[in-house]
């Protein structure tokens, strides 16, 4: 399940991050940098008027690279009763000996490193921090304004720390100017958190005060719940908040209830073909799909009322980063099975084209439709997904 940080300057931010839902209460001042420090007598007000109703985390600070620094800031803030303490590491020669030092604070509270996507994030690291016994690794953006996380890395490098992290026993998060259109898109890597500052604000104004509809909108955009099976079955029970979308229904859609969603001409470098001349290099393909999904009750007015073409790009850039495909049927069909795990989503027409074989294009287009009395039951992500599909080539 990926859990909601909302990040908040004082007791009164934090009553509305809780009322409205937010999973994990982080102390933080934005008008002192990426990672400004609040006093501590706030911070011990937040812990106490939460009292066991969420998490709380909160920043060290904006420090100096130096162990000594970095681990009397640590031990300060373990001692208000937070949950987790938020260290960042920025790039410098003491970063190894930066993390051993924090190894005792790591009996006493949860560390989260935080790196900074826009400075360099170094992977390597990640195994350090596990042996050191941090928590978690949070992926931020240390130059607030000047890019989202997901301009500074593409989504297949996130999804790779995403990975990373858990291949280290880590708790990946990922932070960074995210906007309600990032969510869903994020979602696809399966972190275990995401945080929001700016997002939450009036006029999406990090420095501003929280605006409680704000807040309530990145809520309804990130799941509650994780997709789990039944016990003793192959189904699987969805909980209809991860469709992101108000009044959705789960029937077999009219025409009339129905919407394409589509991305057309969109053409990408692919190692592709069977060919052994092929191996080794890219060539030029073009992807023309086109998503039909049910239609939401509600006027679209918002994210929570759309299926966006993000998501699409990103499925297929994500199914590209895994490495050769050697035949355009396979790759079609891949992402056919990516978008049909969406439970919003009943055909998917995929059309994949090489465009430097010939003088012309060849390639395949396929339809794929999910088989009506599978529509209920369906999963979000797509290394999971489960459902039965009706197969017929266009």
């Amino acid at each position: 399940m990926t859990l909601m940080l909302a990040s908040v300057t004082d007791l009164a931010e934090a009553e509305i991050a809780i009322i409205e839902g937010a999973d994990i209460i982080d102390m933080k001042d934005p008008s002192q940098g990426p990672l400004g420090a609040l006093p501590h007598e706030v911070i011990r007000s937040v812990v106490a008027a939460s009292a066991g109703r969420r998490a709380v985390s909160a920043v060290a600070g904006n420090l100096e690279m130096r162990p000594d620094v970095l681990r009397e800031a640590a031990e300060a803030l373990a001692a208000t009763g937070v949950d987790y303490v938020k260290i960042g590491f920025f790039p410098g020669d003491e970063t190894a000996a930066c993390i051993d030092a924090l190894r005792a604070v790591a009996g006493r509270v949860r560390l989260i490193a935080v790196l900074f996507a826009d400075l360099g994030c170094d992977l390597s690291l990640l195994p350090r921090f596990a042996a050191a016994g941090f928590t978690g690794v949070m992926l931020d953006t240390a130059m607030k304004g000047k890019g989202r996380l997901i301009q500074h890395k593409d989504i297949a490098t996130l999804e790779r720390f995403v990975e990373a992290c858990r291949e280290a026993k880590l708790m990946a998060g990922l932070a960074g100017s995210l906007e309600p259109p990032d969510i869903s898109r994020l979602l696809l890597l399966d972190p275990n958190f995401l945080g929001f500052r700016g997002a939450l604000c009036v006029g999406r104004e990090r420095a501003a005060r929280l605006d409680p509809d704000h807040v309530k909108l990145v809520r309804d955009l990130i799941p509650r719940e994780r997709v789990v099976p039944e016990s003793g079955s192959g189904d699987v029970k969805v909980d209809l908040r991860l469709l992101a979308a108000r009044g959705y229904s789960v029937e077999p859609p009219s025409r009339s209830e129905a919407d394409r969603v589509f991305v057309h001409d969109l053409v990408l470098p692919v190692s592709i073909g069977a060919y052994d001349f092929e191996r080794g290099k890219t060539q030029r393909v073009r992807f023309c799909i086109d998503v039909d999904i049910r239609r939401s009750a509600y006027h679209a007015e918002d994210m929570r009322d759309v299926f966006s073409y993000d998501v699409v790009v990103d499925a297929i850039r994500l199914l590209l980063s895994r490495g050769h495909v050697d035949l355009v049927e396979t790759l079609a069909e891949r992402i056919a099975d990516a978008l049909l795990a969406y439970p919003r989503v009943y055909r998917v027409i995929a059309r994949v084209e090489k465009l430097d074989v010939i003088e012309g294009r060849v390639g395949i287009e396929i339809t794929r439709e999910r088989a009506a009395e599978s529509g209920k039951l369906h999963q979000l992500y797509t290394g999971a997904a489960d459902y039965s599909a009706t197969k017929t080539n266009g």
